[in-house]
């Protein structure tokens, strides 16, 4: 028979690592700061080896046209390109089909490696074990 203190569970468990990070960004220039923190946390998740799936929706669906990531200036702030492009290096973009449309962008519009996809790809993206979401 196990002594209790080998039942108990532990007092402070460690949670498990998730796998992939889902991010979903609803600011653009209209939230500058909450923006920008969307961004760098993909990034940082990208560049710690973490899979990220960096979802555009609202006004941050502008940031999927070539050149508008460029016109985004924040002090103290990674420039929004770099950081961009430093998710694509080894993450996912998606741009919010229903985002995309209310502003006339297209698939032939978006950046290269954007893709456009709706709210049933991104629930089944944040509902897979091991995923953790974040809005901002």
């Amino acid at each position: 028979m196990p002594s209790p203190e080998n039942t108990r569970p532990h007092p402070n468990p460690q949670p498990s690592a998730a796998k992939k990070l889902v991010i979903k960004v609803t600011a653009g220039t209209d939230a500058p700061e909450r923006c920008s923190q969307a961004f760098t946390v993909a990034a940082v998740a990208v560049a710690s080896g973490v899979e990220v799936s960096l979802w555009l929706t609202g006004e941050s669906a502008w940031f999927a046209l070539p050149g508008r990531a460029a016109d985004f200036d924040l002090p103290h702030a990674a420039p929004l390109p770099d950081l961009i492009e430093s998710i694509q290096a080894a993450g996912r973009i998606t741009l919010c089909t229903q985002c995309a449309a209310r502003r006339d962008i297209t698939e032939e519009d978006v950046l290269d490696g954007v893709r456009i996809a709706g709210a049933q790809v991104f629930v089944s993206e944040i509902m897979a074990p091991g995923v953790q979401a974040l809005v901002y």
